[in-house]
C-alpha cells in the first residue's frame, strides 16, 4: 500500500517535518499476526534532538526506516524538542491509528490492546497526547486464531506486539513522507545534512 504522502497522510505533519500515513506488522511462528496502520500528524517531533535519528529507531525492521543508527545521547536544551510543530494551537493535531490482529478478542481485551498499543505512540514522538493533540488508537480483530490460554499472558504479549508495531508504522510515515509545498521531509533534510 502507499504509504507517507497518501490518504490521509498527505496533509499532515509531524513536527516540524512532513508526517504521513505508516504501517507496519508481525507475524509470529504460531500464526499471530498483529498489525497496525498511522496517520501521523502530531505537535510533537519524530526525531530525536541533536541528531538525525527517528525516535522509532530501535524498533525498525529490514531497513524499513532507512537503516537507522543508535542516536548519540540526545541533547536537550529545555523540557520540550526545538523541531515541534508551531505555533501551538488546538485540535489541529492528531495521530490516529488503527492496530489489528487475527486473534479473536472480547470488547475488553479490545480495548487492553487498544490501550497497550498506544504506548508505541510515546517510543516514536515526542511529546506526546499533548493538549494540542486528539491522538486515538483503534484496536480490531477478524477472530481466526483463538486467544491462547492462559489469556491474560498471551493478551500481554499481543499487546507488546502491537506497541512495537505503532511505533514502526509511525516511523515509517515520517520516513516514506515526501516534502509537501513549506513542510521538508526527514528524508529530504537528512539528504541534504540539514538534519545532523
Amino acid at each position: 500500500m502507499a504509504l507517507g504522502n497518501a490518504g490521509a497522510g498527505y496533509g499532515a505533519r509531524a513536527g516540524a517535518y512532513k508526517g504521513g500515513l505508516g504501517s507496519a506488522s508481525i507475524v509470529t511462528p504460531q500464526g499471530v499476526q498483529v498489525g497496525a496502520l498511522a496517520a501521523v500528524n502530531s505537535f510533537g517531533s519524530p526525531v530525536i534532538p541533536g541528531t538525525r535519528t527517528l525516535w522509532a529507531w530501535a524498533w525498525e525492521r529490514d531497513r524499513e526506516m532507512g537503516g537507522q543508527t543508535p542516536p548519540a545521547l540526545p541533547r536537550q536544551d529545555g523540557p520540550l524538542p526545538p523541531d515541534m510543530k508551531g505555533p501551538a494551537q488546538a485540535r489541529t493535531n492528531t495521530t490516529i491509528a488503527i492496530v489489528a490482529t487475527n486473534v479473536a478478542l472480547t470488547p475488553g481485551q479490545a480495548q487492553r490492546l487498544a490501550v497497550m498499543a498506544q504506548d508505541g505512540m510515546a517510543r516514536a514522538i515526542v511529546p506526546v497526547h499533548t493538549p494540542f493533540d486528539g491522538d486515538v488508537v483503534f484496536a480490531l480483530s477478524t477472530g481466526r486464531q483463538p486467544l491462547a490460554e492462559p489469556w491474560a499472558l498471551s493478551l500481554t504479549a499481543l499487546g507488546a506486539m502491537a506497541a512495537d508495531c505503532l511505533a514502526r508504522a509511525i516511523g515509517r510515515a515520517v520516513y516514506e513522507a515526501e516534502p509537501l509545498g513549506p513542510w521538508p521531509s526527514y528524508r529530504a533534510l537528512m539528504m541534504t545534512g540539514a538534519i545532523t
